[in-house]
């Protein structure tokens, strides 16, 4: 995971004072090297260890200077050494003299705060009290490794995709457990159309330059691939986006060192030929969504590797698109997931975006982790309006669980505060006054049932209200206290129906 960690041209902006009539070596070494492919974020976002143990060697070896013990094709078989060579992004000989390297690290740690402060403003919560929580066994198997759910509402069941590649569903009527088919791998979306099943898998999961992913459809005993070396996919879209009668597919192959967004179009003999959209790492996630109003569906894109960004792919003639990026943040914050929503009501789609991947190298709690409303101006500008601060905050679904007619929050955090609040896995955020951004948090309060790091939402039990399911992820991406280590790989809990109370 994070998967995000393009600190790939990586070198850094520090918003200090200085003389820019006359600026230091240091500083020039900044603007000179600096913000070639990303937002430069601020020293003081990161703690003086990671810079010095992490960051900067890989921020060195991207300017083709290898610090030992931190060479990046350290363990690599020799066939992914290959693969990262090919890249070109570090390179063979250094890019900047070994003084001004030495010069810029000194600066670095010189600057770097020694820890990061906690949130000034301690968030209030309380125990989740607008939904009754329900755990659910798919098996006699201890842990969980969902890597895929999704609520299928019209047969009212749940499915849901491992680590192993296997497909299942669970029957909300029956409550019972059916294995549809075996996979490669990680199963990362599933769409099941009457006898005929379209899989993505991930291929490797761990950050990787070998593109093991494949889109399959599976009919019976046959399966036909629909596009295979796909570079560790995260999302697929299948979608009609021309109007012609044949359905298009979007993938986003989050890869690694590089990735991209895939647009898959079937020609005259029915086969799938691929077209990049954007040739950039850490395609996460992808909504369709006229933001123009001229009729054709455009492409709303999260970008969470290096360059974190939010593009809109305006839909053109002919399956053409024009890209716009909308939002750009920090290539330390994690981007992780994206919404739309008209949050004030103006008729135009503002954007939630939720930021806490932590499993890169710069692993710590961060106090700019949590959840962000950027509003519409109207003409797709978007501007920051409100923060929600939330360690490890990982996926949102924005909707009016209440009916009260403003836009409520349920947000997971993969990576909470372990020492202070694990149980900010999951919390709801109930809207109080939608104008000034006033929300009341609730939590859930029980931390050992499961790692939840999946969530749908859906009126599963038909009386009027949405609901919301959790999926649990035994796997550890980084260190959590033990005794939640051990409670997870114990648990038989799969996953957690959170029942609306309002009806």
């Amino acid at each position: 995971m994070n998967l995000k960690f393009c600190f790939y041209c990586i070198v850094f902006m520090v918003f200090i004072s200085c003389n820019t009539e006359n600026p230091s070596r240091e500083e020039a070494l900044f603007t000179g090297y600096c913000a070639s492919c990303h937002i430069a974020p601020d020293i003081q976002s990161l703690p003086k260890d990671i810079w010095k143990n992490e960051v900067l060697p890989e921020m060195g070896a991207r300017m083709g200077i290898f610090t030992k013990g931190k060479h990046p094709y350290y363990k690599l078989p020799f066939h992914e050494q290959i693969a990262v060579i090919k890249t070109g992004v570090y390179p063979s000989k250094p890019l900047i003299p070994l003084e001004d390297w030495k010069l810029l690290k000194e600066y670095i740690i010189e600057l770097a705060p020694d820890s990061l402060l906690s949130n000034v403003h301690k968030t209030e919560s309380k125990p989740l009290d607008t939904f009754t929580a329900f755990p659910i066994s798919l098996d006699s198997v201890k842990g969980s490794m969902i890597t895929y759910l999704d609520i299928d509402g019209e047969k009212n069941r749940i499915i849901t995709g491992s680590r192993q590649g296997e497909l299942n569903t669970y029957d909300l009527n029956t409550k019972t457990f059916q294995l549809l088919g075996d996979f490669d791998s990680a199963i990362i979306n599933a769409r099941i159309l009457n006898d005929s099943v379209y899989v993505t898998s991930m291929g490797k999961m761990d950050p990787n330059e070998i593109p093991r992913g494949a889109a399959v459809l599976r009919k019976g005993n046959e399966t036909a691939v629909l596009q295979d070396s796909l570079h560790r996919p995260v999302h697929t879209l299948f979608l009609d986006l021309d109007k012609n009668g044949s359905e298009e597919v979007v993938i986003c192959e989050f890869g690694d060192l590089k990735g991209k967004l895939t647009l898959l179009k079937k020609n005259d003999f029915g086969f799938y030929e691929e077209q990049v959209l954007l040739a950039l790492p850490g395609a996460l996630r992808v909504i369709p969504k006229d933001m123009n109003h001229d009729g054709k569906e455009d492409l709303v894109v999260l970008f969470a590797q290096g360059d974190e960004s939010v593009y809109i792919l305006y839909q053109q003639e002919n399956l053409k698109f024009e890209a716009e990026k909308v939002l750009r943040f920090s290539p330390v914050y994690g981007s992780s997931w994206i919404e739309l929503v008209d949050y004030n009501k103006d008729g135009f789609e503002d954007i939630i975006t939720v930021n806490g991947d932590n499993a890169d190298k710069s692993f710590v709690n961060k106090p700019y982790h949590g959840m962000r409303i950027h509003i519409n101006d109207g003409q797709n500008n978007f501007k920051e309006s409100y923060f929600h601060p939330l360690n490890g905050a990982t996926r949102v679904i924005a909707n009016d669980f209440d009916q009260d007619g403003d836009i409520d929050f349920a947000l997971l955090a993969t990576f909470p505060d372990f020492d202070d609040h694990p149980d900010y896995n999951f919390i709801y955020l109930v809207n109080k006054e939608s104008t000034s951004y006033m929300f009341s948090q609730e939590h859930l309060t029980n931390t050992k049932l499961g790692r939840w790091f999946l969530m749908d939402a859906e009126d599963i039990d038909d009386d009027g209200d949405v609901d919301i399911v959790l999926s649990a992820l035994s796997y550890s991406f980084t260190p959590a206290p033990e005794y939640l280590e051990e409670a997870w790989k114990e648990s038989y809990t799969d996953l957690l129906i959170l029942k609306n109370k309002l009806h």
